[in-house]
């Protein structure tokens, strides 16, 4: 009865009731289908799952209510075996080269930017999944330390010093400081 009461609606011109029919039809689809992920949130929860299945293979498994920054640490140096950038050692002839001319046997780390990113990741994956912002390992002046390490190690290793990017100051602020006479409708 219901097909043949739309198809009579949608014949006589009444498209209140085929609109509302389209809009179930389209409400009854989004709760079917899991809402896409942006390419970060997707990331985060890929993170955070690492991390759990981390603390789970540990001997004695940590539960993540559990874990500490002493957790977090030893995750972050566990990632450095699957790492993509070249870290020269001290003794290496290349230490300090921005660009090395050959090969050497200086191992693969991760990318202090890499390594960044993922704790900010963490750090806002855990308090979405109910951690507080007080307990929150990757919060925690350990890892800022251990990151600070990480970042001026391999800036010395590459031969490039890390130099923190400025803020930008308000344009409007910067062009009145600047000039007492500017105003926004100047032509």
């Amino acid at each position: 009865m219901m097909s043949t009461n739309k198809g009579k609606d949608v014949a006589e011109g009444s498209s209140s009731a085929s609109a509302a029919a389209v809009a179930a039809d389209q409400q009854q689809l989004k709760q079917a289908q899991p809402a896409q992920l942006s390419r970060y949130e997707s990331q985060k929860r890929r993170d955070w799952n690492t991390f759990g299945q981390y603390l789970r293979n540990q001997r004695p498994p940590v539960a993540l209510s559990q874990s500490n920054s002493n957790h977090v640490l030893d995750f972050l140096r566990y990632l450095d075996q699957f790492g993509k950038t070249k870290v020269h050692l001290q003794g290496c002839v290349f230490f300090g080269q921005p660009e090395p001319p050959g090969p050497c046997t200086c191992p693969l780390r991760q990318a202090w930017g890499s390594l960044d990113a993922l704790i900010g990741r963490l750090r806002a994956a855990y308090e979405e999944n109910g951690g507080l912002p007080e307990t929150n390992p990757f919060a925690s002046g350990a890892i800022r330390v251990y990151l600070r390490e990480v970042r001026d190690s391999q800036a010395k290793a590459r031969g490039i010093p890390y130099k923190k990017k400025k803020k930008k100051r308000n344009l409007l602020k910067a062009n009145l400081d600047h000039n007492p006479n500017f105003t926004m409708h100047q032509s």
